[in-house]
């Protein structure tokens, strides 16, 4: 293992709230991970009361971007990822995926929650061959994401860009997809857009539950229809077999029917 090529700023500096559950810990809880707090786990449990897909959700977005990345290494050739919204550290980052099968993949992780840059130390963790970085920034800060990744990528090669769960967390739709224009435009022909999000109009008592935790006082998570999901796409060319359910990309073989879930997602090529 390397040391990371960006040291993120001491995690004593960060202020973590314990007493107002979180959605990258709740997230985090779903998936089987241990940054958390009591109070996510509560809010996550009192979730899952109501719907207990929500897990099955979680688990099946992981699995996506996972199949995504893996298909991005060994059938497109891409070695750099940009990582925008990543959310606590569990198993199979993008890092763990990416070099696990290209030890000299580049990753950049961005996210600006205070816990998961308590926790960058993880994600930073490369193999020899490739490197990894942590950028403490706002997914709406395009501009400064793309000026300090190019610190460590080169964005003169094309690269994979992932925005997984983190676009239902720009609530206006006009600035979600001028976010994923910007960051795109700087990418050049031959790179990749990885996008899943929550989708409305497939499952009522997911919709119920998710404006019941918008409400509650915790971070706001905004689903979206498919079409609106699929236009962050526009322009771009859609790898088979589009944008579907997440359980739907590409399952792996043997794995049966994949169930419907209200998480849809894809992955295209800039031309």
């Amino acid at each position: 293992m390397s040391d990371p090529v960006t040291t993120p700023e001491p995690a004593e500096q960060q202020k973590i709230d314990t007493s107002v559950p979180h959605s990258a810990r709740i997230w985090n809880y779903w998936l089987g991970g241990k940054d958390n707090y009591p109070v996510d786990e509560a809010a996550g449990d009192a979730y899952t009361e109501v719907f207990p897909g929500i897990v099955t959700i979680a688990r099946s977005s992981r699995g996506f971007l996972r199949r995504n990345i893996a298909y991005l290494v060994s059938e497109a050739g891409i070695r750099q990822f940009l990582d925008v919204g990543t959310g606590l550290p569990t198993a199979q980052n993008t890092h763990e995926v990416a070099q696990g099968l290209a030890p000299e993949a580049r990753i950049v992780y961005v996210d600006n929650d205070p816990m998961v840059l308590a926790h960058a130390r993880a994600l930073l963790y490369s193999t020899e061959e490739g490197e990894t970085a942590y950028i403490d920034a706002n997914v709406t800060d395009t501009d400064r994401i793309l000026e300090v990744a190019a610190k460590t990528l080169d964005f003169g090669r094309p690269t994979a860009l992932i925005l997984s769960n983190i676009l239902g967390h720009v609530a206006d739709y006009d600035q979600a997809r001028s976010i994923v224009t910007r960051l795109m435009e700087a990418l050049p022909s031959g790179s990749y857009l990885s996008i899943n999000d929550g989708s409305r109009g497939i499952d009522p008592v997911f919709e119920q539950a998710q404006d019941a935790y918008n409400n509650s006082g915790a971070v706001p998570y905004n689903l979206r229809s498919v079409d609106e999901i699929t236009a962050f796409f526009d322009g771009l060319e859609l790898v088979e077999p589009g944008v579907v359910s997440v359980t739907e990309w590409r399952p792996e073989p043997g794995s049966g029917v994949p169930e419907v879930i209200a998480e849809h997602g894809g992955l295209a090529r800039k031309p």
